[in-house]
């Protein structure tokens, strides 16, 4: 398996000189049907355009097939690129995201429960230290370890969709569907 750690030091440095914050990498799925997922974002904007993310995906490509060419591939076998903006519905990765998106309902999952609860869904009250404060729909307000979080996001809400303006629209109306089925033979017709 794959040192997570370690695509990160990797990939970092390549997302930064391009001006980006990587926000996540992670390695799904099994056998060759993996997927190499990577956020980033700009800074200023918290999002990245269609354009950014096809110069970072070329700029790891390269990086990695180097390593590849000169026998030292950090991912044996074989594997998809996937980069992205992280959406409205974000993942919160590093403390500050806590901290930026505070008044916006997240829900976050901890690696081991606290006070009998693994899992939290509410309002994001702030950062001290290194605990989240979210408080419930009841009212009741936890402190929640950053350290112990295995996994955390942004819950898509109205508020949310209000805060988060894209950039661009460009081509979200050019988008084309096409409907393949088989014909009686078993062939593959493109019905467009």
């Amino acid at each position: 398996m794959a040192d997570i750690t370690a695509l990160t030091a990797l990939i970092e440095p390549e997302a930064s000189a391009l001006g980006f914050d990587l926000v996540r990498v992670r390695l799904m799925g099994r056998g060759d049907e993996r997927t190499l997922q990577i956020m980033a974002e700009r800074p200023d904007t918290r999002q990245l355009v269609i354009e950014d993310c096809a110069t970072l995906s070329r700029r790891i490509s390269d990086v990695l097939d180097e390593l590849e060419a000169a026998g030292r591939d950090p991912i044996e076998g074989a594997y998809r690129l996937e980069v992205s903006s992280p959406g409205i519905d974000r993942p919160l990765t590093r403390l500050g995201d806590f901290a930026d998106w505070v008044g916006h309902e997240a829900r976050i999952v901890l690696n081991e429960p606290l006070d009998g609860q693994k899992q939290f869904r509410g309002e994001l009250e702030g950062v001290t230290g290194q605990d989240i404060a979210i408080r419930n729909r009841t009212g009741e307000l936890a402190h929640v370890p950053f350290a112990g979080i295995a996994d955390a996001k942004l819950v898509l809400t109205d508020k949310l969709i209000a805060a988060t303006v894209p950039l661009s629209m460009d081509g979200a109306d050019e988008e084309e569907f096409h409907d393949v089925s088989a014909d009686a033979d078993g062939e593959e017709e493109d019905n467009r």
